[in-house]
Order: structure tokens, then C-alpha cells, then sequence
């Protein structure tokens, strides 16, 4: 599948192999690469799981093997909570006083 270079993307890249990782790291950490996942714009038409270089939303250049075209964001500030709201309205009524009065 040929993905269109300007096509936001997320890459993975190996900030540290193995061998260049300290060695004051557990030994089942050591073992692998330290690695990162970036999201951006590819510079150029690029294959699925093949190397290719995007431009971050910071203007970086980096390369890395593209393993997704379009990707979500994941992240989740979690469930709602309750308990966050009551302690929120106990202590604004500490502060400025119950509305009622």
C-alpha cells in the first residue's frame, strides 16, 4: 500500500539498541531496544512497515518504519469519577461560602 507523502502517520524508532543500553539495567531490560513511537507528516511517498522520514508538529525530521496511516489518539484521562465532583463543590463551598446562605 503506497501512502502519500503529507500523509500523517506514526512511526516507530529505536532510540538505543541492546548493546547501548547502561549496564546498571535489569538484565530482561537490557535485552531489548529502547524504542519510541512519533506521529507526523511523511516527506515522502512511503510503503506500510517500510522506513521513511516524517516531520513532526515541532518541524523535526525523523526516521523511523511507519506501522500505522492515521492514527487515533489513544489517550485517557480515565472514568469519571464521582467522588472528584462532591470534593470539588465541598471545597468551593469552604472557600466562598454555601450558595444558599
Amino acid at each position: 500500500m503506497l501512502i502519500p507523502k503529507g500523509t500523517f502517520v506514526r512511526i516507530r524508532d529505536y532510540i538505543l539498541l541492546p548493546e547501548q543500553r547502561a549496564d546498571s539495567l535489569p538484565e530482561s531490560t537490557s535485552k531489548v531496544p529502547l524504542k519510541c513511537w512519533v506521529k507526523g507528516r511523511l516527506q515522502e511517498e512511503a510503503e506500510l512497515y517500510e522506513e521513511a522520514t516524517i516531520e513532526t508538529a515541532t518541524n523535526r525530521l525523523i526516521k523511523g518504519v511507519v506501522k500505522e496511516v492515521h492514527p487515533k489518539y489513544k489517550h485517557t484521562y480515565g472514568d469519571y469519577v464521582e467522588e472528584i465532583q462532591q470534593m470539588r463543590e465541598t471545597i468551593l463551598a469552604e472557600m466562598w461560602g454555601d450558595k444558599d446562605e
